[in-house]
């Protein structure tokens, strides 16, 4: 039986985690997990992240902070990617299991950024410098120093190595730019949990799905906004979630709020959302 102090705990955790310098993404993403699966032990997650930096610390020839970039991608390729079955195909995009890191990790199948993350959280367990790389509709790691020496990895594929070429060439064709500054820039943590959470909630809303999986677009939601930094409009999505799964008085209240957040900038945006604040209230009556 689940205990009903759990939920508030974790997501009180979670707030903590997020705000904390460094944030563990390994924490904040099993975190997320047991929002799925509320009777989930996130130590089971830490446990194997760690069994799995064994196996690459047993690789290495010497010091992690002295290891070659590329000979490091290719430990972790080995480790992670040929001995331990991390890797990715078209059909995880279909699967909520693969925006979830307790499930990437027992199943070895997930979106690029889950992988990524197993990659940056055993690299870090290590002292192997990786860090993740948010290209324009994929994402991928970057190993070594991103001012100097570094490769870039795909554990989607992996662990292919890509040039920097490739990377631009993935830019292009998600409709990005080729020649953006900031392209290979080492991706912020907050970042890379908003970009998760937001698959979630686009797998979510996907009009083919359940309308039960509102309930899982509402928590990706609210913990989107626990982050540091996230989009103003994640409080007009939570008020709109909260009227469809029935919290018809807690809805209104949040689509009121967010309509005064942004009256001043936007009135004819404020009088929808009240109206909407209006509508929730009446299907009390």
């Amino acid at each position: 039986m689940n205990d009903p102090n759990a939920a508030p705990a974790r997501r009180a955790r979670f707030a903590e985690v997020v705000r904390a310098d460094p944030v563990d993404l390994a924490e904040a993403c099993l975190l997320m997990g047991a929002e799925a699966d509320p009777a989930l032990d996130i130590k089971t997650g830490l446990v194997e992240l760690d069994r799995l930096a064994g196996a690459v610390a047993a690789k290495l020839t010497g010091p992690a902070d002295t290891e070659a970039p590329a000979r490091a991608a290719a430990v972790l390729a080995l480790v992670l990617g040929a001995r331990a079955g991390f890797g990715g195909a078209q059909a995880d995009y279909a699967d909520l299991r693969s925006s979830l890191l307790p499930e990437v990790l027992r199943r070895r199948r997930g979106l690029p950024i889950l992988l990524s993350v197993v990659w940056i959280e055993v690299g870090r367990r290590v002292g192997l410098p990786v860090y993740g790389v948010a290209l324009p509709g994929h994402f991928v790691v970057g190993i070594g120093d991103p001012d100097g020496e570094f490769v870039l990895a795909d554990p989607f594929a992996g662990g292919r190595l890509l040039t920097v070429d490739d990377a631009r060439g993935i830019a292009i064709g998600a409709g990005g730019s080729p020649d953006d500054p900031h392209l290979l820039a080492p991706a912020l943590p907050s970042a890379i949990l908003l970009r998760i959470l937001n698959n979630i909630r686009v797998w979510a809303q996907n009009p083919q799905q359940a309308p039960e999986r509102a309930w899982t677009r509402l928590w990706a939601v609210e913990l989107s906004l626990l982050l540091p930094r996230h989009p103003a409009a994640l409080r007009r999505e939570r008020g709109t979630l909260l009227v469809q799964t029935g919290d018809f008085t807690g809805g209104a209240a949040e689509l009121d709020d967010f309509a005064d957040l942004v009256g001043a900038i936007d009135r004819a945006l404020a009088e929808t959302v009240r109206r909407e604040a209006r509508e929730a209230r009446a299907r009390l009556n």
